[in-house]
């Protein structure tokens, strides 16, 4: 590995070497085992005599920083011993004294996830499918297939900005023939996932000081999204027919819903609410941002027209994802958006990355048209139907004294309400669940604005099937402990 030395400073050229690699080994940019660039190399890039670079090598071998094998090179020792000089030195490089340049004050209210972490025996968390669901074998063959030569030719330099030609026209039929939306291919924008989408409409759309409406409960990346792009953010109640419309302010100028499948709680916006919200914002010229959040598993009920397809006015943003469908890691959404708004929006996704990853695009066009995705879709639904029922039984028993489950009938998640004047600690019954190695999310984490509702959000996307009851039985456990 190239290694990058600097001659500035003090004291002979050797000293400055030496310093420079003893450094990179002690701060971890040098890894044990690695190899160090041949003496002579070096001394050419850094113009000096190659005895000078000899040097400087001699005295790391002595003091264990290094060892040098005959015919093989120079390698980073694997428990290098450091004199207590270099360290204090090392360690005085790596602490820069004062505050240092501070982030704006919301980011000090952000956390995201320990990496790390080992998962939980019983996984109950929101957001993440099944990856041994994920047809890996057709996926590892549509990409080898864009990775030939003759494929990567036909683009020269960069790609385009709004996403693979094929691609898009693949979204504009499926999203057409599944959830009936009114799109061709140049509506659609390829998007690093769903919250990519959001925030290429935000940059576009939203002034610092402009008012946002999200539901409450709602989505917390969204919230916090719009916050960090400067949105004066109102959360919305939520009633059985989805987002109050009435309860929207005066002042809002984009409106982000869930409709579909309402995150967290689950119901869909029933169609007088739709009609309501549409007319609302035809009337305020407000922008709606519809996030078609988990449609693509439903397990009862037919699915309600989309705002996207009721819009008379151009006001709806459509936002979907495969994260949920494929895998998270692939990064790969969409948005679909007005006439009006689609050379802005491609302009901000040109300066935020320039184009999405083009050859999982690639893939992902064929596995579509080829019909994989529908199937895989088809498959995945009665894995996590028969996962989604046992949960419910479960919640209608052995849960029964304390929670009140929301009716739903899509997605990777249901929730359930801690029933009225039950004296149950959520937050302690949950705490005593994690040392059992169950994990479930609260329905507070997901208010803002309002007083939260107790209760709990359980996923099953990615808990085995067979290891439902036990964690469920577990958990009840810890409900009836004091």
């Amino acid at each position: 590995m190239d290694v990058h030395v600097s001659l500035a400073g003090s004291g002979d050229l050797a000293s400055r070497i030496y310093r420079q690699l003893a450094d990179a080994i002690l701060d971890g940019r040098l890894r044990p085992g690695e190899r160090l660039p041949p003496t002579r190399e070096l001394a050419l890039r850094l113009a000096v005599a190659r005895n000078t670079v000899s040097v400087a090598y001699e005295r790391l071998a002595a003091e264990g920083f290094v060892v040098a094998r005959v015919g093989a090179g120079t390698f980073v020792g694997t428990e290098p011993v450091a004199p207590r000089a270099a360290r204090a030195r090392s360690r005085s490089r790596a602490a820069p004294t004062g505050r240092g340049v501070q982030p704006r004050p919301i980011w000090n209210a952000v956390t995201t996830a320990t990496p790390g972490v080992p998962p939980p025996v019983h996984d109950f968390r929101v957001g993440t499918p099944d990856p041994g669901l994920f047809p890996f074998a057709t996926w590892r063959r549509l990409v080898a297939g864009e990775l030939r030569a003759s494929a990567v030719r036909t683009i020269s330099g960069y790609a385009e900005t709004s996403g693979h030609a094929g691609l898009r026209e693949a979204i504009a039929r499926y999203v057409g023939v599944s959830r009936s939306v009114r799109a061709c291919a140049d509506d659609v924008l390829v998007t690093q996932g769903a919250q990519q989408a959001l925030d290429l409409v935000g940059r576009v759309l939203i002034e610092p000081g402009d008012s946002v409406a999200v539901e409450e409960p709602g989505y917390p990346a969204a919230r916090l999204l719009f916050r960090s792009l400067g949105a004066r953010v109102a959360g919305v109640p939520v009633d059985d027919e989805g987002l109050v419309v009435s309860a929207l302010p005066d002042s809002v100028r984009l409106v982000y819903v869930t409709p579909s499948h309402q995150f967290p709680l689950g119901m869909p916006m029933s169609p007088a609410r739709r009609a309501s919200l549409l007319e609302w914002a035809s009337r305020r010229g407000a922008v709606i941002v519809e996030d078609d959040y988990d449609s693509e598993f439903r397990f009862g009920d037919r699915p309600l027209e989309p705002l996207q397809s009721l819009d008379r006015t151009g006001r709806v943003i459509y936002v979907g994802t495969f994260s949920k469908t494929l895998l998270p890691i692939l990064r790969l959404g969409f948005l679909i958006a007005p006439a009006s708004l689609q050379a802005a929006l491609c302009a901000a996704k040109r300066f935020t990355d320039w184009h999405s990853e083009y050859v999982g695009q690639a893939a992902l066009a064929r596995f579509i048209d080829s019909g994989e995705l529908s199937r895989h879709v088809r498959r995945a639904t009665r894995v996590y139907a028969e996962r989604r029922e046992r949960i419910v039984t479960t919640l209608q028993t052995e849960f029964a004294d304390w929670l009140d489950t929301v009716p739903s009938a899509a997605g990777l998640h249901l929730s359930a309400r801690l029933k009225p004047d039950t004296a149950i600690d959520i937050d302690a019954v949950l705490q005593r669940a994690g040392t059992s190695g169950i994990a479930v999310e609260r329905l507070a984490a997901y208010y803002a604005d309002s007083r939260p509702q107790p209760g709990l959000v359980l996923g099953y996307g990615t808990i085995a099937t067979d290891d439902i009851a036990e964690g469920l039985t577990l958990l009840a456990r810890h409900f009836r402990s004091p």
